[in-house]
């Protein structure tokens, strides 16, 4: 048995034998652009999947779907813009931030509350421009 970390190292460095000069052309060839129309065909069939309530689908169609964000990581650290550790690191610090109810002891009185907390903490991260800050140059 592996642990996540073991799994997550393990599709890097697949996805980097695909890039690679001895990888697959096909894989090569991609761009953060091309992989659009794959993102939307695969979030669409994880969708169906979901609707049917299809878990071993689900399952795949979830796992193509990180492989295409994963790819995205490669070709932008490539690029020198980011990587797939900027992703992991900054979704987590947005689920902290946005979750002040869970992981900083503040409280809400209700459903409505709980979302005028989170519609202002989104406001301020967007005044604040966090996401553009927090990637380290490459």
């Amino acid at each position: 048995m592996t642990t996540d970390t073991e799994d997550v190292k393990e599709l890097l460095s697949t996805i980097r034998k695909l890039r690679s000069n001895e990888g697959c052309p096909w894989d090569r060839r991609q761009t953060t652009t091309s992989l659009i129309k794959y993102l939307q065909e695969e979030l669409n069939e994880l969708m169906e999947a979901i609707k049917n309530q299809d878990y071993p689908n689900i399952c795949e169609e979830s796992g193509d779907i990180l492989y295409l964000i994963v790819m995205i990581s490669e070709i932008s650290r490539e690029n020198g813009e980011f990587h797939f550790p900027d992703v992991v690191r900054l979704i987590n610090q947005k689920l902290v931030r946005r979750h002040p109810h869970v992981f900083a002891g503040k409280s809400y009185e209700n459903e409505e509350d709980l979302i005028r907390q989170w519609q202002q903490i989104k406001a301020e991260e967007k005044k604040k421009n966090l996401f553009d800050t927090n990637l380290p140059k490459l």
